[in-house]
């Protein structure tokens, strides 16, 4: 094929649209503003660059809808899960990464191939012709944001995304702190001792939330105003809900024994994960925030065995931004005013980065059979993928339109299962079967 497929953002959808098209053939140009046009979140110019976490959750294909998403992106060639797989960390039953050789295992494959091209610049309009794959992601520019407003009609929908501090790991006192993976998960001894755990009584986690409400955040722009994704809000977001909130949710104690002290169990656990391959990082899970820097470093030094921590990178906040993706996009993921140009990743409404990924290889496969002249079939909606495009294209409702993470409610049921919680196991196993199988099919004939 001598079509050319000129590719907006190297991001997570970016980078896997491109990987997808040049393998079939295409011509691939990938239009990167990094690092000359600089973004709140990103430190570099490099391709796939992990921002907010180096995390994949899940990486069970059978009872876990984005373990679910992970197989079928691998059984597709997935360059992003090529790239994990190589950089993998221990993390229990998720999939972590090393995110620097990671991001530049992704740039080296891709500028590698002797049909891609990756131009420095910033696209500010919508071009009126060719074939096009935005994929711009949560940080679309603001010149390219009013291009997509003015040719729409549309406003885009904001909320927020904090940002998770990292930890040196010499600098945890280790005589408080133990590893352990929550219930041991893991396959081997490395993954069943994956996090870092700090223990707190009672005591510690009142004056934590009380540290934690009364700290200083950072400001909004006059005129925003917060939306934040359920899926990614700030610590102290949460405890304002409720103060058990944080201790039933990322600091909940369950599952993990303190290895200095095995018969007390504690209130509270506040949980690291290994952030690259030396053990020399870690990040404080689920501990995104939007609390200014003097106060994040005074209130996460009151967690025990952070109390002499040196921080890596602090937590931020920035502004997340997304199309109401079903008003806009067709059935393909292309715009309905402007066919030529297709939508992918987080600017699309999905949440997370294998998401993102995915609705990238899903767009560069579409891209792939249009230019080659052919009809490919629905991607099935029993799939993860087909469950997720379906949502962005139609499947949730525009007036309340927010960012989604894939699961097993946007699947179509199974006929025949038992409901509730005791069911879970057998309709979540019958679920992936299910989608492994429609998958595979579609592959097929794709």
């Amino acid at each position: 094929m001598t079509q050319t497929l000129h590719i907006v953002g190297g991001g997570m959808a970016g980078s896997e649209a491109a990987w997808a098209a040049a393998k079939a053939g295409l011509t691939v140009v990938i239009h990167e503003m990094r690092p000359k046009v600089a973004t709140f979140a990103h430190q570099t110019g490099k391709l796939a660059e992990m921002v907010c976490s180096n995390s994949f959750r899940s990486d069970d294909s059978e009872q876990n809808a984005v373990g679910l998403l992970h197989w079928e992106m691998r059984a597709a060639g997935s360059l992003t899960m090529e790239a994990a797989d190589t950089h993998r960390l221990p993390a229990g039953g998720a999939l972590a990464v090393d995110r620097e050789p990671f991001s530049q295992y992704v740039t080296d494959k891709l500028r590698a191939l002797p049909n891609v091209t990756v131009v420095e610049e910033e696209i500010t309009a919508l071009p009126g012709d060719g074939h096009w794959i935005f994929a711009t992601g949560p940080l679309t520019s603001e010149a390219l944001g009013a291009a997509i407003i003015a040719e729409t009609g549309t406003e885009r929908l904001a909320f927020y995304d904090a940002i998770a501090p990292i930890v040196y790991a010499d600098s945890i006192d280790m005589d408080v702190a133990w590893m352990q993976s929550r219930y041991d998960k893991g396959e081997t001894e490395e993954e069943r001792k994956a996090y870092l755990n700090c223990p707190m009584t009672r005591d510690q986690y009142e004056a934590f939330i009380d540290a934690l409400m009364g700290s200083d955040k950072a400001p909004f722009h006059e005129g925003e105003e917060a939306k934040y994704f359920d899926g990614c809000l700030p610590i102290e977001v949460m405890a304002e809900r409720g103060r058990e909130t944080l201790r039933h949710g990322p600091m909940k104690p369950v599952g993990l024994t303190n290895a200095h002290k095995p018969d007390e169990k504690a209130y509270a656990v506040v949980q690291l994960r290994r952030d690259n391959a030396l053990g020399t990082l870690y990040n404080i899970v689920g501990f995104q925030t939007k609390m200014k820097y003097g106060s994040q470093t005074e209130v996460f030094r009151m967690i025990p065995g952070l109390e002499n921590a040196s921080f890596a990178r602090l937590g931020g906040i920035h502004r997340n931004t997304f199309m109401n993706s079903p008003t806009l996009l067709d059935g393909e993921m292309r715009l309905k005013s402007k066919p030529h140009i297709r939508f992918a990743g987080q600017v699309t409404g999905v949440e997370g980065y294998v998401e993102s990924a995915a609705m990238g290889l899903l767009a560069g496969r579409l891209a792939i059979a249009e230019l080659s002249g052919k009809s490919l079939p629905p991607v099935p909606a029993t799939t993860a993928m087909g469950a997720l495009v379906s949502h962005i294209t139609g499947g949730a409702e525009a007036k309340t339109f927010q960012p989604m993470n894939v699961n097993f409610g946007l699947f179509p049921p199974v006929d025949g299962l038992k409901g509730g919680r005791r069911g879970r196991k057998d309709r979540y196993k019958a679920y992936t079967d299910r989608a492994k199988a429609d998958w595979q099919g579609w592959l097929g004939a794709a």
